[in-house]
């Protein structure tokens, strides 16, 4: 697969490859970016390739290349979704500057450790232009709350982004990336300043309905909930959406999604996967006492393109767009079959990222939303 997108001097080279060969993929990769001086290259590679395989390939075909990445649920190419690929954008030195960090042992990561770093990755970056934070986590430490938390309240004014890694539906290891080590229960966060427009958003399609439950038993240290209404978990939830617990299915909970309402804003709680007790596991921080209300959808394809519009009045023509899409969407483009529509649609505003297992913006983890960020054209181009 040959990514036209990335032809031209362009400041942002997005590529991919759906080669089952690591060295295929690797060649491709390396011959749509070019020679262009790179100040950070973002992975995204498919667990259906070796991570580390791929960025050693990237780096040895590139002397000096600064790689960081993760494994997905998904991809999202030059052209719209894909599975089983490695994707890539690069970010040109003469447009950008990166400093990127390693966080390990998440969930020994502390508030004061927080503010260390980012005190430690401002003085190093310096002041380079317009500037943004982006953190790529481990999808299964469960520690992504604290983390957008702690990160959020320490990078201040600057805006912070970022996606959890997937490992395509198995729930059994998701990896990140940073030069050349690949890493679980840990996190790359990158500071960035561009001198090119950009825009950080974030966008849902759901709403609340007037169905409401409460999480009575839970342990929130394992994300997982035992019962809702004082009945089993998984036996309330199926009655609520009128199915029975053997119909629940990643396909369902992408469906009937749960959502928390905080700030006056509505949050998506995920549902994993239910366990043989009736025991339902999520995405995101859950606790007992919080009041859960059923989702409805509204129109997706609608959503996206007032979403895309609202970009290009503030950012102008759109260079790229690294976006951080809730695996949950995709599979309800697939159930809704506007999978290939919305792929067109991220494939004509330049899109390129992956399929998360839940999306940080600002101070918050969240999921089942499209979060990103929108660069702008280079106003000398």
């Amino acid at each position: 697969m040959q990514a036209s997108a990335s032809a031209g001097l362009r400041p942002i080279r997005r590529a991919t490859s759906d080669a089952a060969s690591t060295e295929i993929a690797v060649s491709e990769i390396l011959s749509q970016i070019g020679a262009l001086p790179i100040a950070l290259l973002l992975l995204f590679c498919s667990p259906s390739h070796d991570l580390s395989a791929v960025a050693a390939g990237l780096e040895e075909g590139i002397p000096g290349l600064c790689v960081a990445g993760c494994t997905t649920a998904g991809e999202i190419t030059p052209f719209g979704y894909r599975t089983g690929t490695v994707t890539a954008i690069a970010f040109s030195a003469g447009h950008f500057t990166a400093t990127p960090r390693l966080i390990e042992r998440l969930s020994e990561f502390r508030f004061e450790d927080g503010h260390a770093l980012v005190r430690e990755m401002r003085r190093v970056h310096g002041e380079a232009g317009g500037a943004f934070a982006l953190v790529i986590s481990d999808g299964l430490s469960m520690s992504e709350e604290m983390l957008a938390s702690i990160l959020g309240d320490a990078f201040d004014e600057i805006p912070l982004v970022g996606g959890s890694a997937g490992d395509d539906l198995m729930f059994r290891e998701t990896r990140v990336l940073l030069d050349g080590a690949v890493h679980r229960d840990a996190a790359i966060v990158t500071l960035i300043s561009t001198d090119l427009p950009f825009q950080v958003f974030q966008t849902q399609h759901f709403v609340s309905s007037s169905e409401k439950m409460v999480v009575t038993r839970a342990d929130p240290s394992l994300r997982l909930v035992t019962e809702i209404n004082a009945e089993p978990a998984a036996l309330e939830y199926a009655r609520v959406i009128g199915l029975q617990v053997a119909d629940l299915s990643p396909a369902v909970f992408a469906a009937h999604p749960l959502v928390v309402r905080a700030g006056g804003r509505d949050y998506v709680r995920s549902i994993q996967r239910v366990h043989d007790d009736g025991s339902l596991s999520f995405f995101c921080a859950i606790d007992e006492g919080i009041v859960l209300t059923v989702a409805r959808s509204v129109d997706m394809i609608a959503n996206l393109v007032d979403t895309f519009d609202s970009l290009k009045r503030s950012v102008g023509r759109i260079e790229a767009i690294l976006g951080f899409d809730c695996v949950f969407r995709y599979l309800e483009m697939e159930q809704r079959q506007i999978l290939g529509e919305v792929s067109r649609l991220l494939a004509e505003n330049n899109v390129i990222g992956f399929s998360t297992y839940g999306e940080q913006f600002g101070m918050m983890h969240v999921n089942q939303t499209f979060t990103g960020i929108a660069f702008g054209r280079d106003a000398r181009a």
